[in-house]
């Protein structure tokens, strides 16, 4: 783990860029826990000018390590997760992403660590969710999470990192909790306006 956030604070040493790499590769191949959270929000209190730039710099890096997993689950995932889990459960969870989609994939990528997230990037692959749904999903919730942060950081400065430190986990969750029933209250009603329009 030392290991791990050495490497971090190195490539954090090359600003946007650098955070692009870290969340690639958190979201990808390492697993580094609640560095890049921390690392928006230092870096938007030392340049509070840079908001968007750091985290559209962040979401882009967890976008393209997320496609990496993405593109695991499309060519061989299933396989994969059958030897991990039942039939049963695996089949249970691709239905649910064929069925809720983007709302599937967009609550894990809000929640913070330790919530597990990228099984849900396998899963989405295996289940072959469009390409442009997961990204859409993944920009909405990751671009959310990492803004909120950064707005902390220019209100709070320093006790942004204390607040994320102690509360990110709830925050995160009441979050979620919101987007997923205006996700649900959106489906029931374009179920209703459809079922409205079709032919008796």
């Amino acid at each position: 783990m030392h290991h791990l956030l050495s490497l971090g604070g190195r490539l954090a040493a090359f600003g946007g860029p650098g955070l692009f790499a870290i969340a690639f590769l958190d979201s990808s191949f390492l697993s580094l826990p609640e560095i890049c959270d921390l690392l928006v929000v230092t870096f938007v209190m030392q340049h509070k000018e840079r908001l968007i730039y750091y985290v559209l710099m962040t979401t882009l890096g967890s976008i393209a390590g997320c496609l990496v997993i993405y593109a695991i689950g499309r060519k061989g995932g299933e396989a994969l997760l059958r030897k991990q889990f039942s039939a049963g459960r695996v089949e249970r969870s691709m239905n649910t992403f064929r069925r809720y989609g983007l709302l599937a994939i967009l609550v894990p990528s809000i929640l913070p660590p330790p919530a597990p997230f990228k099984i849900f990037i396998l899963l989405a692959g295996v289940a072959r969710v469009r390409a442009g749904t997961f990204v859409l999903a993944i920009l909405i919730g990751r671009g959310s999470r990492y803004f909120i942060e950064g707005l902390l950081a220019v209100w709070y400065g320093d006790r942004a990192l204390d607040y994320l430190r102690h509360n990110a986990r709830p925050a995160g969750l009441v979050v979620s909790g919101v987007i997923l029933l205006g996700g649900i209250a959106y489906i029931l009603w374009s179920r209703h306006r459809t079922a409205r329009h079709e032919p008796e």
